[in-house]
């Protein structure tokens, strides 16, 4: 049974993310919060296999707070950050401290469901147009930077494909569907991407796919 903990300051959100995956059998909500300092205190209580914290609640960094706060927990459940469809310049900062995966809070119901099992497995999530927003938002000016290039240019055909399937939001399964590979051999792939690239996880791997040219 996977355990996930919402964090969010509208009851409506938490209301809406609990009917969204109560028809999932392996999935179960451990606990809820209407701010960073109880989400944090319901990590600590309930030992949640995934934490879903919204960016903004009580104060605009709140959020960031929190998964900072959570990271430092021993045994972390893996977190990912809700946000609306508008990236604000807190999104850079959950990136850098660690976030798995940026979901929009109007997220499919059948979405935020394997996003939740594909973070429960130790992978992450982020959403294209997310991921679109964030390079729009931080990039320096240069589509492509040289950075970016030279890591790109030191990964191999096949792993160019998965940074590039990365980019586009897919996971493992999909990814290994559109390549024809298992999905074993498709992790297999991520893990050394990004251990070649220097990425912490899926996300960052995404942003290099942007700001290489390997996602338009």
């Amino acid at each position: 049974m996977i355990k996930v903990m919402f964090a969010d300051d509208e009851e409506l959100v938490r209301s809406g993310l609990r009917a969204m995956v109560a028809p999932a059998s392996d999935i179960e909500v451990a606990g809820e919060a209407a701010d960073g300092r109880t989400a944090v205190e319901a990590v600590r209580r309930f030992h949640p296999d995934v934490a879903l914290l919204d960016i903004r609640m009580r104060t605009p960094d709140d959020g960031i707070r929190a998964l900072r706060a959570i990271q430092a927990l021993p045994n972390p459940p893996v977190v990912a950050m809700l946000t609306t469809f508008d990236i604000d310049e807190y999104v850079s900062l959950a990136l850098r401290f660690g976030a798995n995966g940026f979901l929009l809070k109007d997220i499919e119901p059948a979405v935020l469901v394997r996003a939740i099992r594909d973070l429960a497995r130790g992978g992450a999530v982020l959403d294209p147009g997310v991921a679109a927003r964030m390079v729009n938002a931080h990039r320096d000016g240069q589509r492509a930077s040289a950075p970016a290039r030279e890591l790109i240019a030191s990964l191999s055909e096949r792993e160019r494909e998965v940074v590039t399937l990365i980019g586009q939001g897919l996971s493992n399964a999909e990814i290994g569907g559109r390549l024809h590979l298992s999905e074993a051999t498709v992790k297999g792939y991520v893990s050394a991407v990004l251990s070649k690239i220097g990425a912490a996880n899926r996300v960052q791997a995404a942003l290099l796919a942007y700001r290489g040219g390997l996602v338009n």
